[in-house]
């Protein structure tokens, strides 16, 4: 059980829920916070004053005052009229880790909704209702609007939900679960759409599966360094000791204590130095892994951040901000994109490399029978068109903005397109790397498997049990596949 406060809630934590299906609670002391902050909000209902997202319009619509007896109509209209994503839906995953962020902030109590607006959030993650959300249609302005529109449309029991991959009408689900839909009161349908949660659901996944990923290119770019008989000087610790970057220091040595009892990658130098593919791994690699490591502070601060316009603050005041806009997330999914697009530029370069005989000392292609068969000479065309997509998706998105809402909304992050294409991005660059994993295994084999270090013989036997040796052509479609599943976990259980 994961109890939530607003404040201290964990990477890890969204991952358990949104893959592991861990269970959720809302805190008791929490929940004591967010009815204070409600009484806040209903004294404004009482008085005559217009309180932007309390008693008026929205967006350019701000000035409109909207009568007591129509703000509940006012919430449901704004779900309504904000529920126009475009596209594939989100995962099942994305949008339980959306549910949850967007439940942890609103457990602070300052966006002033009731606690039964969090509790319902929660009782969708714990019986697993999936609203569907279309992928697309966020500028990341007033947060994600669009897709946080459908999960609380989903949540008032209108539109669609997610079963077993098919589009379900809502209503049908909650009725089959014993869930009755939220009836929103004042301030709710807007606290409910107002924020980054969507962006920063693509974040916070992503995240972790790059960080199991970045270690995993590491020993893949040691397997490779070993098959090319790499200079061992290269990976000295101290060249680390005079440009002491934490995440070029944490893979030289990672490399290092791989290669060490290697007698293909020995202390006997074979050339004067390496390629910049093999030679600058470590710098290459360290700058991928201090990237997530920022990415990793950013958003776990944002998933414990209030954002919501206005927020309902302790001695009464109701203040109208910006705290919404998705920079933050927007521009570390950029960031994230450039480094993750790095890693698969520099992984096709090494295994361009394995492929070529002049370059490896290996038969071309990587198998014995040239022209009969054709070997891996098309999964490096694979691999080269994957590096250059991520090329054309690594542009940022953060630096365009187009003003929306009657110009009241003049400068937004498009932090949702940069989260969406980053994730693509990770994905592609894991099916480059599950290529080069598969060149490295062959060329090891082909140069003398005993003559490797200790844990390249155990990460090769960990893909044989699964791939075989390439003898003669065959259809390696389910190789890359298996390959690339490979790399969704550590390949190696080992501390270096």
């Amino acid at each position: 059980m994961i109890e939530i406060d607003g404040y201290t809630l964990k990477l890890e934590d969204v991952y358990a829920v949104a893959l592991n299906k861990t269970k959720v609670s809302l805190s008791v002391k929490s929940k004591e916070i967010i009815k204070k902050h409600r009484k806040i909000v209903e004294k404004i209902l009482g008085g005559g004053k217009a309180v932007y997202g309390i008693n008026t319009g929205v967006g350019r619509l701000a000035e409109v005052k909207i009568p007591g007896d129509e703000l509940a109509k006012l919430q449901v209209n704004i779900v309504r009229s904000h529920a126009v994503g475009v596209g594939d839906p989100l995962t099942p995953e994305i949008v339980r880790a959306a549910m949850l962020l967007r439940a942890n902030t609103l457990a602070s109590g300052h966006a002033g909704v009731r606690p039964g607006v969090v509790e319902k959030l929660i009782e969708f993650l714990n019986k697993d209702v999936i609203p569907y959300v279309p992928s697309q249609g966020s500028v990341g302005a007033s947060g994600d609007l669009a897709p946080l529109a459908h999960i609380a449309l989903a949540l008032i029991g209108e539109g669609y939900c997610l079963e077993e991959g098919k589009k379900i009408p809502t209503l049908d689900v909650l009725k089959k679960k014993q869930i009755a839909p939220l009836k929103l009161q004042a301030k709710e349908g807007l606290s409910l759409i107002n924020g980054t949660q969507a962006t920063t659901a693509v974040l916070s996944l992503t995240i972790k599966e790059a960080e199991v990923l970045t270690t995993n290119a590491d020993i893949i770019a040691a397997l490779t360094f070993e098959a090319l008989e790499g200079v061992r000087e290269e990976l000295d610790p101290r060249i680390c000791e005079i440009r002491p970057h934490k995440g070029q220091t944490i893979t030289l040595n990672l490399m290092r204590k791989f290669v060490e009892n290697s007698r293909l990658s020995g202390s006997e130098k074979k050339r004067v130095q390496d390629a910049y593919s093999l030679r600058c791994t470590p710098q290459v690699h360290g700058t991928v892994r201090d990237t997530l490591d920022f990415a990793r502070k950013i958003v776990e601060t944002e998933i414990n951040s209030v954002t919501d316009n206005p927020l309902v603050f302790d001695n009464g005041d109701i203040i109208s901000n910006g705290n919404f806009h998705g920079q933050y997330p927007g521009m570390i999914a950029d960031f994230m994109s450039i480094s993750l697009a790095t890693l698969g530029n520099i992984s096709e370069r090494r295994s361009f490399r394995l492929l070529t005989p002049e370059l490896s000392g290996l038969p071309a292609f990587l198998v014995k029978e040239r022209g009969l068969n054709s070997g891996f000479m098309m999964m490096q065309v694979t691999q080269a068109s994957l590096v250059s997509y991520n090329k054309v998706l690594a542009h940022p998105s953060t630096v365009d903005s187009i003003p929306t809402s009657a110009n009241q909304e003049d400068f937004v992050s498009m932090g949702m397109n940069a989260a969406l294409k980053m994730r693509e991005v990770f994905q592609n660059t894991r099916k480059i790397l599950a290529i080069e994993l598969i060149f490295a295994a062959q060329a090891l084999e082909m140069k003398n498997i005993e003559m490797a270090s200790h844990y390249a013989r155990m990460v090769v036997e960990k893909i044989r049990a699964e791939i075989p040796h390439l003898d003669r052509d065959r259809f390696m479609y389910e190789d890359l596949t298996k390959a690339e599943n490979l790399l969704k976990k550590p390949l190696l259980d080992v501390e270096f």
